[in-house]
């Protein structure tokens, strides 16, 4: 995230020393990765926080998705069923149509 060289570094270093003095830097800067390790850990709960909470809006979501694809699904059959009725209908209609037809008539 932040690019810091070893130039930046030892530049941060040198004026902790003069501002801080060689007594206080051990102790200031133990206090200061403490406090980096503690940023860390929230930064990294944040984070897994985060992923928890993508991961299972992914999961609403392609729950959705099959709930609409199954609805889908079962207006394709019934219209399927429909349209197999409608041929059986038709193909009777034809069969007693051409049975009619065969039929001798008296005149």
């Amino acid at each position: 995230m932040f690019d810091v060289g070893f130039s930046e570094l030892l530049m941060v270093g040198l004026v902790a020393l003069l501002v801080l003095g060689p007594e206080k830097l051990p102790k200031a800067a133990r206090l200061a990765g403490l406090w980096v390790g503690k940023a860390r850990t929230v930064l990294a709960t944040a984070k897994a926080e985060i992923k928890q909470e993508l991961h299972a809006e992914e999961m609403r979501q392609l729950m959705q998705q099959q709930s609409i694809a199954g609805e889908l699904e079962k207006v394709v059959q019934e219209t399927q069923s429909a349209l197999d009725d409608i041929n059986f209908n038709v193909q009777a209609a034809t069969e007693i149509n051409q049975d009619d037809d065969k039929t001798p008539t008296a005149g």
